[in-house]
């Protein structure tokens, strides 16, 4: 709740950050959905949140559809978003290379939407590509990018997400209002874009 309490103090709000769900918040976060043509029930579901980190209004868009790799670049690229690959190179059936191919609009707008929440520089290691865990939602269905440590990042998200327990695989788990599930691997941050 501290997040979204954060996030609509940027419209204006003058809430305390504390993390409690009063008659105050529940009021603030009413107006914005009205101000922001959504259903005003007074929920940070996932199009709220949306809307109260981009400032757009409105539905998901169409987020399901799939990106190839050079529209997934571009959109990064024109988002300050930068990525690696051991391998320089982008071929979806390597797992030395980092591919977009695949990637789900939502995931890439999820990453978009991290940047400007967070302020961060990003480094995107890890895409669609093979070699991932397996599952409905994995990297190769579009769910999934890894992305490099670094302190502003690992700050961000374990002040501002809440923690919300242990992966099968040891790693701290970390869910945003919106779904999202951020998990602190050894080199990286796995983070399944949900929505």
């Amino acid at each position: 709740m501290k997040a979204a309490q954060t996030q609509l103090n940027r419209y204006g709000a003058g809430l305390a950050v504390d993390g409690a769900f009063g008659d105050g918040t529940d009021a603030k976060v009413r107006s914005f959905q009205s101000s922001h043509s959504l259903d005003a029930d007074g929920i940070v579901g996932p199009d709220t949140w949306r809307a109260l980190v981009t400032g757009s209004s409105g539905g998901s868009g169409g987020s399901s559809g799939l990106l190839t790799h050079s529209q997934a670049a571009a959109l990064f690229t024109s988002a300050g978003i930068g990525w690696t690959s051991s391998g320089n190179c982008s071929d979806r059936n390597s797992t030395s290379c980092t591919s977009f191919d695949g990637l789900r609009q939502a995931s890439a707008d999820g990453a978009v939407t991290l940047k400007r929440a967070s302020g961060c520089a990003l480094t995107i290691t890890g895409g669609t590509e093979t070699g991932h865990a397996s599952g409905t939602y994995s990297h190769w269905n579009g769910y999934k990018l890894d992305f490099a440590l670094t302190t502003c990042l690992s700050n961000y998200i374990t002040g501002t997400f809440a923690y919300s327990g242990t992966r099968g695989d040891g790693a701290a788990l970390y869910t945003a209002p919106s779904g999202n599930i951020y998990a602190r691997e050894g080199s990286h941050w796995d983070v399944t874009f949900l929505n």
